[in-house]
């Protein structure tokens, strides 16, 4: 049973902003080494940056969120890619993703949260996307391998840990 989602893993939504968050919903993206063209972040101390190029989330997750009464929604937390039918927690630091027909992503860390996704959360509560106090719930960064365009609906695939022959 995969719980009524999509039968292949793929992009749900693609987000930019001029700085901070939300990032809002694009009909695609060229992602290059520094992330996706016409996305930027405000604090670049914490933010973005070639280890940091993308931000990935889950759309099962955030609506899951919903679930519990927190106002997230796809983009509202920062994330460039909402991402669809992926079992999460295989989604780790090492881990590679095929996007589409050009892009490959190298998942390089769990994002921190901060206080500007506070409005998203009852309670303002946003440590609940944070890897230390609920593992699984993160939101994860990744490195750009190949570059290219991204559009909603492209195929998602989970290869193999980087290190792993």
């Amino acid at each position: 049973m995969n719980g009524g989602r999509p039968p292949y893993p793929h992009v749900h939504q693609i987000n930019v902003s001029d700085g901070g968050v939300p990032k809002r919903p694009v009909f695609e993206a060229k992602i290059g080494k520094t992330g996706l063209e016409g996305d930027r972040q405000e604090n670049v101390k914490f933010h973005g940056g070639p280890d940091r190029a993308v931000c990935l989330y889950s759309l099962e997750l955030i609506e899951r969120l919903q679930d519990e009464g927190h106002a997230i929604d796809a983009g509202l937390s920062g994330e460039n890619l909402t991402l669809s039918g992926l079992d999460w927690e295989l989604i780790a630091p090492g881990v590679r993703l095929s996007i589409g027909p050009e892009v490959e992503l190298e998942v390089t860390s769990y994002t921190t949260p901060c206080s500007k996704n506070g409005e998203w959360f009852r309670d303002d509560d946003f440590s609940r996307i944070s890897q230390k106090s609920n593992p699984g719930w993160s939101r994860v960064y990744a490195k750009v391998l190949l570059e290219g365009v991204v559009r909603p609906g492209d195929v998602v695939a989970v290869g193999r840990e980087s290190g792993q022959g």
